[in-house]
């Protein structure tokens, strides 16, 4: 299993519909497979989410925020890693809204 503990990401692509962007920064910290993460920067305000890693380093996670304009969002979303050349990761993600219209995206986040 992947630990996530103490790695901090970046979005370096998202769908429109999505918030996150190449501002907002995310610090991942678990325990056996759980894995929580707070979360801030451009269009989000203060965002927490909750997962479990699976023996592949997959993240099944939920998530909440709140935006630039005082609107709480939440979503789920389902992140795949790949280990890159120079020790990172990379995940690739599949998310969707539970608040909102419901519409679904995807992003990649990077390791820092």
């Amino acid at each position: 299993m992947i630990n996530y503990h103490n790695k901090r990401f970046r979005p370096v692509q998202n769908t429109a519909n999505g918030e996150t962007s190449a501002d907002t920064i995310f610090l991942y910290q678990q325990q056996g497979n759980i894995l929580t993460s707070e979360y801030s920067g451009g269009l989000i305000v203060k965002g927490h989410l909750i997962g479990l890693v699976d023996a592949d380093g997959t993240i099944d996670m939920r998530y909440h925020q709140v935006n630039d304009r005082g609107e709480l969002m939440t979503g789920r979303c389902q992140s795949r890693p790949e280990l890159l050349p120079t020790g990172k990761f990379r995940l690739y993600e599949s998310w969707q809204w539970t608040s909102g219209d419901g519409s679904a995206g995807e992003s990649v986040l990077e390791e820092l």
